[in-house]
């Protein structure tokens, strides 16, 4: 009896972390009350308070359910970045993945949306926007970690300082999600990411290996003045 017991509670919260994804993806956040959640599970609003605090907590419950692809992928290379052979190549492969899982599976493309296009960070999601602040500030330092480690390994100087580089990577990559979600049919995701990614650590300094496509340069016979790019500074 008691093992049914937990499977039924165990079930009654999913079901709630289910309306509540379909109901911030179809109304928003901030227009979807408790009772609306409660009544397409199936249930009831004291159902709710048994097993969530509030409405943020409910939320940040159904994003642990679904990490990030980006968040994800980051907490396997960003840990111990000293350790891999290759560090550059395993932050492409880790964004590709993110893109990759971002354009393919439902319902991480869904809580994506929700996180990043349907929700009001007022005083009743303070715990959410001090969640997804949180996992910024990890992600950027992760990232840092990792472009430190490569160039170090590599014996570059970066461009420009490496905490602007992963926060100028962190902006671009998730810039380019949130257009993606507005609209999915207006670009690949996956091979337009990995194009402005590889451009981006190109103009950092690394040499970035060409894959079965290799990039394309602009040679010229006669190079003029105008050719010549500017020091970044």
């Amino acid at each position: 009896m008691v093992r049914r017991t937990k499977a039924d509670a165990e079930a009654t919260r999913h079901s709630l972390l289910d309306a509540a994804e379909h109901l911030f993806q179809e109304r928003g956040v901030s227009r979807t009350s408790l009772n609306d959640i409660a009544i397409t599970a199936g249930t009831t609003r004291g159902a709710i308070y048994w097993h969530f605090k509030d409405k943020a907590d409910l939320f940040n419950a159904m994003m642990e359910r679904v990490v990030l692809p980006l968040e994800e992928t980051l907490n396997k290379v960003g840990k111990t970045p000293s350790t891999l052979s290759d560090p550059l190549q395993s932050l492409r492969d880790s964004i590709a993945y993110a893109l990759h899982k971002t354009a393919t599976d439902e319902r991480t493309r869904r809580v994506f949306e929700i996180a990043t296009l349907q929700v009001e960070y007022n005083d009743e999601m303070h715990a959410v926007r001090a969640r997804r602040l949180q996992c910024r500030n990890d992600c950027m330092q992760q990232t840092a970690e990792v472009l430190k480690s490569a160039a170090n390994q590599q014996r570059l100087t970066l461009a420009i300082p490496v905490q602007s580089a992963a926060l100028g990577l962190h902006v671009m990559i998730d810039g380019l999600i949130q257009n993606w979600l507005l609209d999915p049919q207006a670009f690949d995701l996956r091979r337009c990411g990995r194009q402005v990614v590889d451009a981006f650590l190109s103009g950092l300094g690394f040499p970035i290996k060409a894959g079965k496509k290799p990039p394309v340069r602009h040679t010229t016979r006669a190079p003029t003045k105008a050719s010549t790019p500017a020091p970044i500074e």
